[in-house]
């Protein structure tokens, strides 16, 4: 008989890449995750993991044995789910990691919501970039994620997430007050190819819009200047670093003296956001409520 509780350390090792970092994760020990790895190559009678670099990588035994883990773990959170509609309970606390503009956006005016019409349900919030918190998610440290699509992101059909679109919002071009395209109504990314940029650090999900967008312009931005902040972004743009392309929402409240802010005209950079939840678990009832109520504020982001 599988231990269920050796799948989850098997998903964890598998996302995570190492033992270090899975056990990190999961609160463990190292020698413990390895020990609980070994006690499940036993049970399978299968070798599960292999040596990769300085990483680890599944077997093929071990990718069959993770997709049949994402529906067992998938059908424990619908478990859960039902246990607690069972029990009535819609009173709790519902831990959301989400990113900076998501909680201005979405989240707080849903934490507001809520507060009125489901006031037994107590949300925590953690700021976490769009590809964090689903890492979060997927260790447990949260129960619903606030996130963007980005290069690698999970897809629709990921075994291990269930996915609720909320809103997209474009990236609009920031420039220096005295930019030679500044009488222009409209900017195409193409005229910008060699400017230098600021953008944000490689593995956060702006970095990856902004490098596709400008793929699909034909050209590869020169980063020059980098930064996760997009007031920092805006206020090098003002100082003459170089151009950027910034979500429209992360503009709005900003003192823009310093920099012109243009649309992007042709194929443009656009962040799609989506709240997530681990398979199963979106019926819970304390998680369903927040669902329904960030979707709600969402149809209120202003269309773009």
């Amino acid at each position: 008989m599988i231990d269920p509780r050796r799948l989850r350390i098997l998903r964890a090792v598998a996302d995570h890449r190492t033992v270090t970092a899975a056990a990190a994760a999961l609160y463990l020990t190292p020698s413990a995750v390895s020990q609980q790895l070994a006690a499940l190559e036993q049970e399978t009678g299968h070798t599960l993991l292999t040596r990769s670099g300085r990483g680890v990588r599944l077997t093929a035994a071990g990718e069959i044995l993770l997709a049949h883990a994402h529906e067992v773990l998938a059908q424990l959170e619908r478990a859960e789910a039902e246990l607690a509609a069972y029990a009535g309970g819609a009173a709790g606390e519902v831990t959301v990691a989400a990113f900076a503009t998501g909680i201005a956006e979405v989240l707080a005016p849903a934490l507001a919501r809520l507060a009125r019409e489901h006031p037994g349900i107590r949300l925590r919030v953690r700021d976490a970039e769009g590809d964090q918190s689903l890492l979060q998610l997927l260790d447990g440290e949260a129960d619903l994620a606030l996130a963007v699509e980005y290069r690698g992101a999970p897809g629709a059909d990921d075994g291990r997430l269930s996915v609720i679109p909320l809103y997209a919002e474009p990236f609009d071009a920031v420039l220096p007050a005295g930019h030679p395209l500044a009488g222009l109504p409209a900017v195409a990314l193409a005229d910008l190819s060699d400017a230098e940029w600021v953008g944000q650090y490689p593995g956060n999900p702006c970095h990856d819009v902004t490098l596709l967008a400008c793929e699909l312009a034909g050209f590869q931005p020169r980063f020059v200047h980098s930064s996760d902040d997009f007031r920092a972004v805006t206020a090098l743009v003002g100082a003459g670093a170089g151009v950027a392309l910034v979500p429209r929402s992360a503009l709005r409240g900003m003192d823009l003296k310093e920099v012109l802010v243009r649309p992007v005209s042709g194929p443009s950079a656009t962040r799609r956001v989506f709240a997530a939840t681990r398979r199963g678990a979106e019926t819970h009832p304390l998680i369903a409520p927040v669902l329904a109520a960030l979707s709600r504020e969402a149809e209120r982001v202003p269309g773009y």
